[in-house]
């Protein structure tokens, strides 16, 4: 499996925003009621993800061209780790974040932030990442993970 992870360009925004929702829809739904899930989807529209493509490092991982997973920095945080359920379990998750880690290395960042889901935290745990708390934002729990990085 040749995975080949780049900087997103504004022509990818429709296949992030595919691979993002079928994420939701499928590995998310187990956690998080409907409307919730309705709620964070419509933040990753192919308008909304050009937004973010403008805000943050967007990065894409494509198998055979076909993007099948993403992930970004901003600045200290890491957000949107989305990978389409058909590819989870291979390693790409983690060579994202591995990715975003080196950026965030490269940007002076010695502290590297994670809102995580109900269903991403035992992901994040596995790559070093420490629960700090859970915030609530409405009734949608997220769990604050840290991880310090290492120059």
């Amino acid at each position: 499996m040749n995975i080949q992870i780049q900087i997103a360009k504004d022509a990818d925004a429709p296949a992030i925003s595919k691979a993002i929702i079928k994420t939701l829809r499928e590995s998310n739904a187990g956690d998080y009621p409907a409307e919730i899930l309705d709620r964070v989807m419509g933040s990753f529209s192919p308008s909304k993800i050009l937004r973010l493509l403008a805000e943050r490092q967007v990065l894409v991982a494509a198998l055979d061209s076909q993007i099948v997973a993403t992930a970004s920095l901003d600045r200290d945080v890491v957000r949107s780790v989305f990978v389409d359920p058909n590819f989870q379990g291979m390693g790409i998750g983690r060579q994202l974040v591995e990715r975003i880690q080196s950026l965030a290395v490269d940007a002076g960042f010695e502290l590297l932030r994670v809102p995580s889901s109900i269903t991403a935290e035992g992901f994040y745990a596995s790559l070093g990442f420490k629960k700090i708390r859970d915030e609530l934002h409405q009734t949608e729990r997220t769990i604050i993970m840290a991880k310090t990085l290492k120059r």
